[in-house]
Formats: structure tokens, sequence, C-alpha cells
């Protein structure tokens, strides 16, 4: 999911002012409840790495662990 806000980071040796990136993977059996699904922190590394590496415009990649409910599956 592209979110609709910039963040400050850091490139090199300068400041970036980019776009954010949330990530979402859940577990469900009905589609009315789901969980997120607990992805290996060393996992989310590589992918958050090659995402603002190889993505232009991106520097910062957020998991989203919300469950079903309160949230859903699909961010709207």
């Amino acid at each position: 999911m592209l979110l609709s806000v910039r963040t400050v980071g850091v490139m090199g040796d300068g400041r970036t002012y980019d776009q954010a990136c949330a990530l979402r993977a859940v577990t469900s059996t009905d589609g009315m409840t789901a969980d997120f699904y607990p992805f290996a922190h060393e996992f989310l590394g590589r992918v958050a790495t090659r995402i603002i590496s190889e993505v232009r415009g991106i520097n910062r990649v957020t998991y989203d662990i919300t469950s079903k409910p309160p949230g859903t599956i699909e961010w709207e």
C-alpha cells in the first residue's frame, strides 16, 4: 500500500522527503476475522531494504499488524 504521507529519511549524505509504503499480510479462514501473518523479522528487514533500495521515491516501509476486527483485510 502506498501511503498518502511523505516521510523524512536519509540516503547517502542527504535528507530525503519521500513516500512511505505499508505491507499487509493476513491469515483468515472465513474472511470475517483475520490475524496478521507473523513473518520473521529478518525476512521483513530484507524486504524493506529491497523496497527502499529498488523503488524510487520510497524511504520508509511499515508492516501492518492490525487484526480484523477492528481493522479490515484491505486498505481503502
